[in-house]
């Protein structure tokens, strides 16, 4: 039997991040997205961390102090990202059923309304080569995992379970993980064009019902 939900975290608790840890935060994410950025457009080998701090408006110093390279610079996104997910599930209604509100949490982030990156096939095909340098793979790894801990730490917040004693929470977390990264395995390589969004729409539906057979 799944765990009964209890109300969601409110925004104020004690531990969130200050206005200093704000800041560094938003100097990672900053220096994350220009990697990204110049990756894509410009291919692996191409992109220094010169230019990369240029891009963010830092210094290259600035850049070392967060990051060893331009691997770990672009797998922080993803942490940030599901750091994101984890702060906006715990804003859901606390009545809102779980994997509605992971859903809605996933969709916000991973496919917002507003994304004003651009989504043409240069784009995709960008992406796709970033994703497939080997250097980058060991850092998606472990952002992968700290990412899940953090997923899970809000889980079980959200439905009252262990976060050290309980596998719930962090099956789930794993789970979304897995799920989101089959979208967007889906909406980069499809040979039609899927939108994110549809993608993330479709497997969620399908984690929501159990996976059933088709």
């Amino acid at each position: 039997m799944a765990p009964a939900e209890k109300t969601a975290g409110q925004p104020g608790q004690p531990g969130q991040p200050g206005l200093r840890e704000r800041k560094k935060r938003e100097t990672r994410v900053a220096l994350s997205r220009a990697a990204i950025k110049l990756c894509v457009l410009h291919g692996w080998d191409a992109v220094t961390v010169d230019q990369i701090a240029a891009e963010a408006d830092v210094s290259v110093r600035t850049f070392r102090n967060y990051f060893a390279g331009k691997a770990e610079a672009i797998a922080a996104s993803h942490l940030e990202r599901m750091h994101q997910v984890a702060d906006d599930l715990l804003e859901r209604p606390a009545g809102e059923p779980l994997w509605d509100s992971l859903l809605h949490a996933v969709l916000g982030r991973f496919a917002p309304q507003d994304d004003s990156a651009p989504q043409n096939e240069r784009w995709r095909e960008g992406v796709r080569l970033m994703l497939a340098e080997p250097a980058l793979a060991g850092e998606i790894v472990k952002a992968n995992a700290a990412a899940q801990q953090e997923l899970a730490r809000a889980v079980a917040l959200r439905t009252g379970t262990d976060l050290e004693h309980d596998v719930y929470p962090h099956l789930v977390a794993a789970v979304v993980a897995a799920g989101s990264g089959v979208a967007v395995e889906r909406s980069l390589r499809a040979e039609a064009s899927v939108p994110l969004g549809a993608a993330l729409a479709e497997v969620f539906e399908q984690l929501a019902a159990g996976l059933p057979v088709p």
